[in-house]
């Protein structure tokens, strides 16, 4: 075995990423503290050619340090909107025929791993705040809530590790 190089791996240039067709998946971040977990927001939706990331209520911008820092680039490609209240961003989604699901540990949530994906079907993702995940008035909004399974003495996984879990099972699923 070797390590492919960045000409073997094919990626696509800028400009390449920005005419391709986007997975129908669009991530809500609402008020993400981090400017560090919203770079690697931007990473992972790059990497997964997510259609879009919702910005909500205190979660920092893409002209913050941090994020470039972060995400590498990706925050010049992912296409972005800023909401001054996530609950503005999940009307509009919904509007537009989106299926709105949380990704939070509630009473009736799915397990990711037995989630269908639809393929057809166009969603978008809410990831709350570091620490008190997402707001009950958002959860209300939801048609449906996942949850990763975890099996160890913590309760919670850093969001820019279930933004890669979520997107990845979503993505795989429906390509």
């Amino acid at each position: 075995m070797r390590k492919l190089s960045n000409q073997e791996l094919k990626r696509l240039s800028s400009e390449e990423y920005k005419n391709a067709t986007k997975n129908p998946v669009t991530l809500l971040l609402d008020d993400v503290r981090s400017a560090y977990n919203v770079g690697a927001a931007f990473r992972t939706a790059d990497a997964f050619l997510a259609e879009k990331i919702c910005l909500c209520g205190i979660s920092p911008l893409p002209r913050h340090k941090d994020i470039r820092k972060t995400a590498l680039g990706a925050e010049q490609n992912v296409e972005w909107r800023y909401y001054a209240k996530a609950i503005q961003a999940i009307e509009d989604y919904k509007s537009r025929n989106y299926t709105i699901i949380g990704v939070e540990q509630v009473q009736g949530s799915f397990s990711l791993d037995q989630f269908q994906v639809v393929s057809d079907k166009k969603y978008l993702l809410i990831f709350g705040n570091e620490i008190k995940g997402v707001d009950q008035k958002l959860i209300k909004l939801c048609d449906q809530c996942i949850e990763i399974r975890q099996f160890g003495t913590k309760h919670s996984l850093n969001i820019s590790v279930s933004i890669g879990i979520v997107l990845w099972h979503f993505l795989s699923r429906s390509l």
